[in-house]
């Protein structure tokens, strides 16, 4: 199975959302392109609160060095983003692939993160809440259902019942889970969420 985490904007908790679904199923991670933070990317984060001992984190296809949108952060740095030049990684274990930002966040002039989006993938989408976020949600999910996409939701922050049942009323997608406000995230709190998903996960 391979999973693709998008988020409804940026800094929605796709990284730790991602960590969690690697912990549950033991999968493998690969972050296609990373924009910024080389030094502690998402792949170190993601790698840093798991515990099992049979994921891989997979290489970055690009690795750019300005947080920023990767069309621009490639710009500076004197390239161009290939689609062609991104391949999945090579395995026969489950796959969490993390997108950058949103569905529509430029790779360069004519492509997107959707693009990354293979047929066969299945794709999870993160959804905070804050005011738009509804909007910002709907476009999502509407967007990847228009390409017939099997597509999942974890809410993330605390629980806002008005604004889930309306998402999920007006969509169908399935529900796999809430990722709650918590002090901080490290292995345990990774490993409980884990425990909670596994089963809607492997159901998915």
């Amino acid at each position: 199975m391979k999973l693709f985490v998008t988020g409804i904007s940026t800094e929605v908790g796709k990284t730790i959302a991602s960590a969690i679904i690697v912990e549950a199923l033991e999968a493998d991670y690969w972050k296609p392109v990373q924009a910024g933070d080389l030094e502690y990317s998402d792949s170190h984060k993601v790698e840093e609160l798991i515990s099992n001992a049979k994921t891989r984190i997979h290489k970055n296809s690009y690795a750019l060095n300005t947080p920023m949108s990767p069309h621009a952060a490639a710009e500076i740095d004197g390239i161009t983003i290939q689609l062609d030049e991104i391949k999945p990684p090579a395995t026969d274990n489950h796959l969490v692939i993390e997108g950058a930002g949103g569905l529509l966040v430029p790779l360069n002039d004519t492509d997107t993160i959707m693009d990354l989006i293979l047929p066969d993938y299945k794709v999870i989408v993160v959804s905070r809440h804050y005011l738009g976020s509804i909007n910002h949600t709907l476009l999502t999910l509407g967007k990847l259902q228009e390409k017939h996409f099997d597509v999942g939701i974890i809410f993330s922050g605390d629980e806002h019942p008005t604004t889930e049942s309306i998402i999920l009323n007006k969509t169908g997608v399935t529900f796999l889970g809430r990722i709650n406000e918590e002090p901080q995230f490290n292995k345990e709190i990774v490993s409980k969420y884990a425990a909670k998903f596994r089963n809607a996960l492997k159901s998915f």
